[in-house]
């Protein structure tokens, strides 16, 4: 996927969904669990050293698998880089859950999955595709059972 530099700091500053300090670990050789800020905005997920604004890393929540680990863990590993794993410690178990759930929804494919939902519901009640205003009612990705590449 490509994107600017410029628009993806701009999208760091935005508000988040959700936003904390725990601990995280990156998938390099002799990484260890150190105290950041994460913030997820949409469906990227930002993290800064605690004490600087700039986003020291993104991740992309698309072909991603969010896994609970341990009682306070979870983790984010890519499916075409399964040893690309990143790794979150929370403070309890409660937030550890709430992370994985957040997560789970701001993904690409449960982003997409929502809107051929609601596109069907709402052909159904007005008999009216509403991507079809757009121009965009043919695209492969808006299709049941189409994939993304």
């Amino acid at each position: 996927m490509r994107y600017n530099e410029r628009e993806l700091l701009s999208l760091a500053r935005q508000p988040a969904e959700k936003a904390a300090e725990i601990r995280m670990s990156v998938p390099k050789k002799g990484s260890v669990l150190k105290k950041r800020l994460v913030k997820l905005v949409v469906n990227f997920l930002f993290y800064f050293r605690t004490d600087e604004a700039e986003p020291i890393g993104a991740l992309l929540l698309e072909h991603c698998r969010i896994t609970k680990e341990e009682e306070n863990v979870f983790s984010i590993s890519f499916i075409e880089e399964p040893e690309r794993k990143y790794c979150f410690e929370c403070a309890s178990e409660e937030q550890c859950q709430e992370w994985v759930e957040a997560l789970k929804r701001a993904s690409y494919e449960f982003l997409r999955r929502s809107l051929i939902f609601y596109r069907n519901e709402i052909q159904k009640m007005t008999g009216k595709d509403p991507l079809e205003q757009y121009g965009i009612s043919e695209e492969a990705r808006f299709q049941l059972g189409a994939h993304q590449q």
